[in-house]
């Protein structure tokens, strides 16, 4: 069977960048679904996704995907895939009916 190639689907996410000082946000944003810790002396945050145990550093945005599981995503790679969505309104990220 050849190689065939794909272009993904556009779609709308929600996503928080850590700040480090933002973990209220954090903990609304993902449910608690996350542990704050302190490794040598650098906060992170260990985000639970579909995977498993995942790192984030403070600049990480923390994403909500479209299962409704939470990853992190370095500031660069989220940066170069995503833009602000200015059409959207700023909608309750928890409406399950947006989501779907």
């Amino acid at each position: 069977m050849p190689v065939a190639r794909y272009r993904k689907k556009p779609s709308v996410i929600h996503a928080v960048k850590w700040t480090g000082v933002n973990t209220d946000e954090i903990v609304e944003f993902t449910e608690g679904k996350f542990a704050e810790q302190v490794i040598y002396g650098i906060p992170m945050l260990e985000i639970y996704t579909l995977e498993g145990v995942m790192k984030a550093s403070i600049g990480d945005y923390i994403v909500k995907g479209i299962a409704g599981e939470f990853y992190p995503c370095k500031p660069g790679i989220f940066e170069e895939l995503h833009e602000l969505d200015i059409e959207v309104p700023d909608l309750d990220y928890h409406n399950r009916e947006y989501d779907k």
